[in-house]
């Protein structure tokens, strides 16, 4: 007969528990706190509470543009890396053929590669076969970074369905594009929708390619943030940091919504 959990272990594993999300909610508490500051200068704790800063970002010209640069790079990345990894999750699930495990491997090779080094390789080979660093390349380095998510996330989502709805529909007549579209595609659809929630915010949030691969006039937002903590903090810096924090949550609560997030995690 199995004995009971002893009760200081369930109490050290809710302590445990609580001490790790403290962890991690405390900083997001602080930056919060400090975006409703009313000091001139980024302090923690705030002297006041104002809004000011809020609507410092809202009327900045250079906080707006670079927002809106992260945006649109996220959106192509999305598009770009569901376009490439969806298929790719399909033939390493799907099917068996030589070499599988090697392309796999290299696929989601870029899960250990230090974005660092990536990000010097990447503009070395831009700088001698490109026109160097540019919004293109900063596309490209997003992608590959990211595709790993989307392999895994509609893998996973493959390996749970049932293989015998695309040998029905073969059998039945359906053409291989009909099979891919109509039988396929709508099965990946939670995997899908989970690889592009990690796509946009690991897009939307990178700092390092951006720093290599920025070119004249292409700012991104955790650039600019960068740039204005380096020379005139202030609690816009927190303020725009809170946005994307309340970003990232809505994000997740869509997802929850049209899907639920126990099917996609």
């Amino acid at each position: 007969m199995i004995g009971a959990t002893p009760r200081f272990v369930t109490w050290a594993a809710i302590a445990f528990v609580l001490a790790i999300a403290l962890y991690m909610l405390i900083p997001i508490a602080v930056v919060v706190a400090s975006s409703l500051s009313s000091s001139q200068f980024l302090v923690f704790p705030p002297p006041g509470l104002s809004l000011r800063w809020y609507g410092e970002i809202l009327n900045s010209e250079a906080y707006l543009a670079a927002g809106w640069t992260s945006v649109k790079l996220a959106l192509i990345t999305v598009v770009v890396a569901l376009g490439l990894g969806t298929p790719a999750a399909i033939a390493l699930t799907r099917f068996r053929f030589a070499g599988r495990d090697a392309i796999g491997s290299i696929f989601l090779s870029p899960l250990i590669l230090p974005s660092l080094i990536f990000a010097i390789g990447l503009l070395m080979v831009f700088s001698r076969y490109g026109d160097g660093p540019s919004f293109t390349g900063l596309v490209i380095g997003h992608v590959v970074i990211t595709l790993p998510y989307v392999i895994r996330t509609v893998s996973a989502n493959l390996v749970d369905l049932d293989p015998n709805l695309d040998e029905a529909a073969r059998v039945m007549g359906a053409r291989w594009w009909q099979r891919y579209f109509l039988v396929i595609l709508p099965q990946c659809r939670t995997g899908m929708a989970a690889g592009a929630f990690f796509v946009f915010n690991i897009s939307f949030d990178d700092a390092v390619i951006a720093l290599f691969m920025r070119a004249p006039g292409v700012e991104t937002l955790p650039m600019r943030i960068y740039s204005t903590l380096e020379f005139s903090p202030d609690p816009s810096v927190a303020a725009v940091s809170a946005v994307m924090i309340a970003l990232t949550i809505l994000l997740v609560l869509l997802l929850d919504r049209v899907f639920g997030l126990s099917k996609i995690v």
